[in-house]
């Protein structure tokens, strides 16, 4: 175990030969993290947690060593050395050589906070070109690094499938804690059918010499950015971790860029990367990938919670960084893996709308509202009420068509860029649903047509409460949807493999969960 005298003596300034103003603690699950002015010395943990073992002094030496050797390949300048901690016969802890060594530790730079990647990002006047320069770097390195043998072997199928089904054995305990078991449920269920059938594509990438001695923990906060790029931390503790495809690696940068909001910039990373390599394979498999990086990192987190000696606030704050990863890798595994083109359909106040907000950024899918584009055509505002008779005035059946027919000529324009659609409509008429459908089919695109559907006296409430929201675009009234229910062509011609029904009567994200399921269930 850990010397029990160990982290106080070390969290004294006077323990350095540089006699730091202060000694700043930052622990993690693995290691005690000692900032001393400029310096930094890290110390790892007497830990078993199966995927990696610092249990004896010489495991710990190890993995030191493993640390300075493998992080000075994007880091050179910045790791420094290994150095014995000691205990004298007085008993007093020392830096360095004393009458017995008791621990060791990683001597490295302080990096400057200000300029570590996750700090930078935030600002208003960050430059975008610097991702253009990390996407290179990483490429350049990945060109570089090992390859071969047991490399190769880490990147066959079993050893993926192992490394997944140790994230879902090692999380279960915290199912209904850290993960709600509907996500569990659902990106288990999506590892194991990706597996499945792209099992020959990830084996090809292995005999291309596509897996690397690669980094293996790679996020905005081990990235520097000065006069050239310092990526630092990577994993030394378990080869099964670095040893990985390289489209791997960017989807772990990729997956952190997104957790911390920032898309648009993670997209442009992944670009340059594919592009500068020409690695076409990237984006059939990042998603996957994306999917795995947040769930380890919500396991991470979640290990933190079995550490007793963390505070009750640094408690709290691991499980809601866990539940904010896992809600990522349920996104991710939501995703389609095509373009996909969705027709919500149903009754005036049945929820369509509100559904497809809900599901929309899980799914990845851009919304066409017809109630707002049928205003937009006719140069009205989105919030200009129109108490026309069914079926005239703005809702004139000539207007419909050609509504509708805009918001075809939309999705189809996005489906074509790969960008999964959802038209938000009543889709009353068989004959529109068949256009669709058909139109779906021809670019390639799967489709899933969801019929919303809610009993009368909820329809009549939201109908009388939707009178007084701002910024609604619907006209949907309660004697629009008594006519609309008598003009209404029943949804008979749509296979049931793409046709979801769903009762809106239910709680939305209740409504989203169950028509992700069914989506990735069909």
């Amino acid at each position: 175990m850990t010397h029990p005298k160990l982290v106080a003596a070390m969290k004294e300034p006077g323990f350095y030969p540089g006699r730091p103003n202060a000694v700043v603690l930052i622990q993690t699950h693995i290691s005690y993290i000692f900032i001393a002015g400029d310096d930094v010395y890290k110390v790892k943990k007497d830990v078993d947690f199966g995927f990696l073992d610092f249990t004896s002094l010489d495991k710990r030496r190890h993995y030191c060593l493993e640390e300075l050797r493998l992080n000075r390949r994007l880091a050179p300048h910045d790791y420094l050395d290994v150095v014995e901690i000691s205990e004298n016969a007085d008993g007093s802890i020392v830096l360095g050589p004393g009458d017995h060594v008791i621990d060791y530790a990683v001597w490295m730079r302080r990096f400057p906070p200000e300029k570590i990647l996750e700090k930078m990002i935030v600002a208003p006047d960050f430059d975008p070109a610097i991702m253009d320069a990390l996407a290179v770097k990483l490429a350049d390195f990945h060109e570089k690094a090992a390859t071969g043998g047991l490399i190769d072997a880490m990147g066959r199928l079993d050893t993926i499938h192992r490394n997944h089904d140790d994230n879902f054995s090692q999380t279960e305990k915290y199912v209904g804690i850290t993960i709600p078991e509907y996500q569990y449920r659902l990106v288990k269920g999506y590892v194991h059918r990706f597996l499945e059938e792209k099992g020959k594509f990830l084996e090809d990438r292995v005999v291309a010499h596509r897996i690397r001695d690669c980094h293996g923990d790679l996020h905005l906060e081990h990235i520097v950015v000065g006069d050239e790029i310092a990526i630092f931390d990577c994993i030394e503790f378990n080869e099964r971790f670095r040893y990985i495809d390289v489209a791997a690696e960017v989807a772990f940068l990729a997956m952190d860029i997104d957790f911390n909001g920032y898309s648009s910039y993670a997209d442009r990373f992944v670009r340059i990367y594919t592009e500068y390599t020409g690695d076409m394979g990237i984006p059939v498999i990042l998603n996957f990938y994306r999917c795995y990086y947040a769930y380890v990192r919500g396991k991470v987190a979640s290990l933190r919670l079995d550490d007793p000696e963390i505070v009750q606030e640094e408690h709290e704050s691991a499980k809601r960084m866990a539940g904010r990863y896992f809600d990522l890798a349920y996104t991710y595994a939501a995703r389609f893996e095509r373009p996909t083109l969705i027709l919500m359909a149903g009754l005036t106040g049945t929820g369509k709308s509100v559904v497809a907000k809900e599901i929309a950024p899980r799914l990845g899918a851009r919304i066409i509202q017809t109630d707002l584009l049928r205003k937009t055509l006719l140069g009205l505002l989105p919030t200009e009420r129109h108490h026309e008779a069914f079926g005239e005035g703005i809702y004139h059946k000539d207007i419909s068509e050609k509504t509708y027919e805009q918001a075809y000529r939309q999705a189809l324009t996005l489906l074509n860029a790969g960008q999964s659609v959802i038209i938000d409509a009543s889709y009353k008429r068989k004959a529109e649903r068949e256009k669709a459908i058909r139109m779906a089919r021809e670019t390639g695109a799967d489709c899933f047509l969801i019929e919303c559907i809610c009993p009368d006296d909820v329809v009549k409430k939201r109908l009388a409460g939707r009178k007084t929201v701002t910024g609604e675009a619907s006209d949907g009234r309660w004697d629009i949807y008594f006519a609309q229910k008598g003009d209404f062509d029943p949804i008979t011609e749509v296979p049931g493999k793409i046709h979801i029904t769903v009762n809106t009567s239910k709680p939305p994200d209740r409504c989203m969960q169950e028509i992700i399921e069914a989506t990735r269930s069909r």
